[in-house]
């Protein structure tokens, strides 16, 4: 079982690589990893008091695996954005793998994606506002990219109060 010590933290190479999509024969596998996903993303809200949801790299799982629990648990296997609205709106970003730095970014404001649950059975959401900017973060993980690299300009940044 990963713990927190386990989560990559900013500046480790593994986060800037684009992560493989998951194969139906490592859906087996997707169990453990969600577990694993979801026991890193307690403790991170117990010590820091955020998180909603994390990306499969950040534990150094190189796959294209996205999990969520804000009521209910939900499992993004191999997601693709299908929309992106032209509309944008800017927000102080965080992230486990720097928590106590936070980041000003422009996110779309409305998205669509789709991608295929942990029965390999595919979805379809169309979100707005804060888990757009959610999904966007996480999704960006799966590319390598983080949101320090998407900062508006160079005082884009500050600590967490």
């Amino acid at each position: 079982m990963k713990r927190l010590e386990n989560l990559l933290q900013l500046g480790n190479p593994l986060l800037y690589e684009v992560c493989k999509p998951v194969l139906p024969s490592e859906l087996p596998l997707v169990k453990d990893w969600v577990a694993d996903l979801h026991n890193v993303m307690q403790e991170i809200r117990e010590k820091y008091k955020f998180g909603r949801a994390i990306a499969a790299p950040q534990l150094g799982i190189m796959k294209r695996l996205i999990y969520m629990n804000i009521d209910k648990p939900i499992v993004f296997i191999n997601p693709e954005f299908t929309f992106l609205s032209k509309e944008m709106f800017e927000l102080w970003d965080d992230c486990m793998s720097f928590p106590n730095l936070l980041v000003k970014v422009k996110r779309h404001k409305n998205l669509t994606i789709k991608y295929l649950d942990e029965n390999w059975q595919t979805q379809e959401w169309n979100m707005t506002d804060d888990l757009s900017e959610l999904l966007q973060h996480e999704y960006d993980h799966l590319d390598g990219i983080l949101c320090t690299m998407r900062a508006i300009d160079e005082k884009s940044f500050k600590w967490r109060p």
